[in-house]
């Protein structure tokens, strides 16, 4: 597997473009550092896609494990890196902001790894299956597998509405498998089994134990790397350091409404949501302008929630 021809890297203008408009500012720590990542390594990969995307014969037969660290942060072509990288900037936006930075980042990490780890056992699995040796050797790279596992975090902390797919509106909680299938059919190209790994990565997150045996990891090594200090990372709001634990009461992960009310003010989830996106918007010394921070793929749902804050700020 060969890198493509550049050419004049259209699709990297167009991404650098667009993370102009948005604003560098403007753009979660995290989320940043992740397509400054993408981008450096697609202007200078470490290696050859040849050596550095994944497949069950270079990393299992061979031994080669360092591509489950290379294959999601090389890209095929300037395009390639345009549409995940674009994606990313979305997806990052919305979720680091909700996540808080810390436990964004450690998703990023975990997802990476499990739907390359994933890939090699669908892979490996369908071999075995079908009896056909070749599957062990398709060999897949870029960032969409884990795209589509945060496509499907996002989802499940905004349920409800419509999403166009091809054309046709497909519930929300749906829309990865439409888009896995439309995709596939679309561009064949594409690796459908990584694709499938993220969002099975991602179900391992919101309806599995995933979650579960991240939060006790990420307990037991901030206990390590802060003695003396209760740090804590909470997978539904932010991070930060503790410091009014009840007496009686230590650990990472008080869930109690006096813990919780002393980090959100009292706000409901929703209400945190509104109150980020009014400081972006006064951040960016436009609090009443149209122009939302995120605005060029924001949904419905979301555009009428920044009209409902403007209209507040203007009383």
């Amino acid at each position: 597997m060969q890198r493509r021809a550049r050419g004049a890297n259209i699709g990297l203008i167009l991404l650098l473009s667009q993370v102009f408009h948005v604003g560098i500012n403007n753009i979660p720590p995290v989320t940043l550092a992740t397509l400054a990542l993408n981008i450096w390594l697609f202007l200078n990969p470490l290696k050859s896609l040849h050596s550095s995307c994944l497949s069950v014969d270079q990393c299992y037969w061979q031994g080669d494990w360092q591509r489950l660290l290379l294959s999601p942060i090389h890209h095929a072509d300037d395009w390639h890196l345009y549409f995940n990288m674009a994606s990313m900037l979305w997806k990052g936006a919305k979720l680091e902001r909700r996540l808080g930075s810390r436990w964004f980042a450690y998703v990023i990490i975990t997802f990476s790894l499990l739907t390359g780890v994933l890939y090699l056992l669908l892979e490996f699995s369908l071999a075995v299956l079908m009896d056909e040796p070749n599957f062990q050797r398709n060999c897949a790279v870029g960032f969409s597998g884990v795209l589509f596992a945060l496509k499907v975090l996002n989802n499940h902390y905004c349920p409800g509405g419509l999403v166009s797919v091809l054309g046709f509106p497909v519930p929300n909680r749906y829309a990865c498998w439409a888009e896995l299938v439309a995709i596939h059919f679309c561009t064949p190209g594409t690796s459908f089994m990584g694709h499938l790994a993220g969002i099975l990565v991602g179900l391992m997150y919101t309806q599995g134990p995933l979650k579960k045996i991240m939060e006790t990891c990420a307990g037991i090594f901030s206990s390590m790397d802060y003695p003396g200090r209760q740090h804590y990372f909470n997978s539904s709001g932010y991070t930060g350091y503790q410091h009014h634990v009840p007496p009686g009461r230590p650990g990472a992960f008080d869930a109690s409404p006096r813990n919780y009310d002393a980090y959100t003010a009292g706000l409901s989830e929703q209400e945190q949501l509104e109150r980020a996106l009014r400081a972006s918007l006064q951040d960016r010394g436009n609090a009443r302008s149209n122009s939302p921070p995120y605005g060029f793929r924001l949904s419905p749902e979301e555009e009428m929630r920044l009209h409902r804050l403007q209209r507040f700020d203007s009383h």
